[in-house]
């Protein structure tokens, strides 16, 4: 209990700076260096860290699933994470991460696990501005006490098992989301570093037949609503004219859902536009720091018909 109780104060730690903890691991082929890529998972996605244990072949699995696992009487798919992003393996995987997120439990097949850090969002940089895309949200700059820097890539999971698994992921119609929503102003603006999950969430927003801005992290959100509170500053109207509701990610570059929901509530202008979470990151602990940061929903991702149901409840009230 007492541990437990540490490990929450952690993270309660960790998300009112702006700060996330993040597993390193590689994968694929020596490189020049003798190395290989260096890839990242934040720590709040794993379960547990396993020595690889012995593979079931699934029959007629899809072809990035490397078979299933027992694991206290679970059984677990088992992701080929090298296989989907085309890093070639001289060996086979030795570790296996049990993780959590996004409503399942999976696991993913790594050659070996590194070290875990601990850095601020904004040394996180986003794909886009650091011209890295498909498997990847984002890169992190990790210094060491020596001065040297080492670059890790913040894979896009959900993508991934988007990958892993398209017959579980199909797109999001009118029928998923109830029927079309009435804005008394204003658009929806909706952050998500996955460019996937972006996407999901622009079907969604379609499907309700709201107007609506995607931002792909929480920095780049606040500005559009720096903006968009400064238009309407200047023409004497409502912020709410401008943008109804944000919707927001937690794990983001640059600045986390956590922070820019703070952001928001802390500002004189934007404090009464309605906030939901929507992130990967189920569970009561992560439900309780968004409300205590200020959000007015917290929704696990994605299930359009709960993500419609609370953009319906955030506007009414």
């Amino acid at each position: 209990m007492k541990g437990d109780q540490l490990g929450i104060d952690e993270r309660t730690t960790l998300t009112s700076s702006n700060r996330l903890e993040l597993l390193l691991f590689r994968l694929g082929a020596p490189q020049r260096g003798n190395v290989r890529g260096l890839y990242a998972i934040n720590v709040f996605k794993i379960r547990e860290i396993a020595t690889m244990p012995e593979l079931t072949p699934i029959a007629g699995s899809p072809s990035h699933l490397a078979g299933a696992v027992d694991v206290r009487g679970q059984i677990i798919p088992v992701v080929d994470i090298a296989s989907i992003i085309g890093s070639v393996s001289d060996r086979p995987p030795g570790i296996l991460l049990v993780t959590e997120f996004s409503r399942g439990t999976q696991a993913f097949a790594v050659d070996e696990v590194e070290d875990i850090v601990r850095l601020e969002w904004s040394n996180v940089l986003s794909a886009e501005s650091s011209g890295t895309t498909g498997y990847v949200t984002g890169v992190a700059r990790i210094e060491a006490s020596d001065g040297s820097t080492r670059l890790a890539q913040l894979l896009d999971v959900e993508q991934i098992m988007r990958d892993a698994f398209p017959q579980q992921h199909t797109d999001v119609t009118s029928d998923a989301v109830g029927g079309a929503v009435q804005l008394a102003g204003g658009r929806i603006l909706a952050a998500d570093d996955s460019g996937f999950a972006r996407a999901l969430i622009g079907q969604a927003l379609t499907a309700l037949e709201v107007p609506h801005m995607l931002a792909n992290n929480g920095q780049a959100a606040w500005d559009l609503l720096q903006r968009m509170a400064d238009e309407a500053q200047s023409e004497g109207v409502p912020v709410r004219d401008k943008v109804s509701l944000v919707i927001t990610d937690l794990e983001m570059p640059e600045m986390d859902g956590f922070m820019l929901t703070r952001k928001i509530k802390g500002d004189a202008r934007l404090k009464h536009v309605p906030v939901i979470i929507h992130s990967s990151l189920s569970g009561s602990a992560n439900e309780a720091h968004a409300h205590k940061a200020g959000a007015n929903g917290y929704i696990a991702k994605f299930a359009p018909a709960e993500l419609s149901a609370a953009i319906r409840k955030a506007l009414a009230a």
